[in-house]
């Protein structure tokens, strides 16, 4: 890909990830937030949403480097293991591990008051769905070697980035980041191949 192309998929990332947090952040706090589009209270709109779009634009960041980091990652593991089925199955021992260590911290060890063992796992089989719906989606659109590549980063990587808002455990937090850190990154890894088609 050229320099275009990466400046392209950096604000169109960069875009997505604003608009996605000014629509969840409203939708979060509508108790609070509703009342300003009742009274048509345009400066407080505004407001709150250049707030919001300018946490997006974090999220967005984080999940633009989580997603550059992963690509140097993959690169390493296959030149590492030599075998890109062997680097598969360790990046599925990862994901296992991850999403078992993502229920048993916040249940267990961080012995979390705010959620239950079952709200813990419910998160964790959320984000294994919509993970494995955008593998299946890069999978069939490219080759099938590529599902788990991409299931790798769409819960492993997401994780690692949600970090900060598992660590302050407040639930609008946790969703505000959430929502467009896998938005985020689904785009990304939906849309890398067209580019770099394209390119060739």
């Amino acid at each position: 890909m050229n320099s275009r192309k990466w400046v392209r998929l950096f604000f169109s990332t960069l875009f997505l990830g604003g608009i996605g947090t000014i629509l969840i952040g409203f939708t979060l706090r509508w108790d609070q937030y509703g009342k300003f589009f009742q009274n048509f209270d345009t400066k407080e709109i505004l407001s709150i949403s250049f707030w919001l779009l300018g946490v997006g634009f974090i999220f967005s960041v984080i999940s633009q480097a989580g997603f550059f980091a992963y690509l140097t990652i993959h690169r390493f593991g296959l030149g590492m293991f030599r075998s890109a089925s062997l680097w598969n199955g360790v990046q599925i021992l990862l994901v296992v591990f991850v999403l078992f260590d993502f229920v048993y911290l916040r249940s267990v060890l961080f012995n979390n008051a705010n959620a239950s063992i079952g709200n813990n796992i419910l998160m964790a089989v959320v984000l294994l769905v919509v993970a494995a719906s955008i593998a299946y989606i890069k999978s069939r659109e490219t080759n099938k070697q590529a599902f788990v590549p991409a299931l790798f980063f769409m819960i492993v990587v997401t994780i690692i980035e949600w970090v900060p808002a598992l660590r302050v455990n407040d639930r609008d937090w946790l969703y505000l980041m959430v929502g467009p850190l896998l938005l985020c990154n689904a785009y990304q890894m939906l849309i890398l191949h067209r580019l770099v088609k394209k390119e060739s």
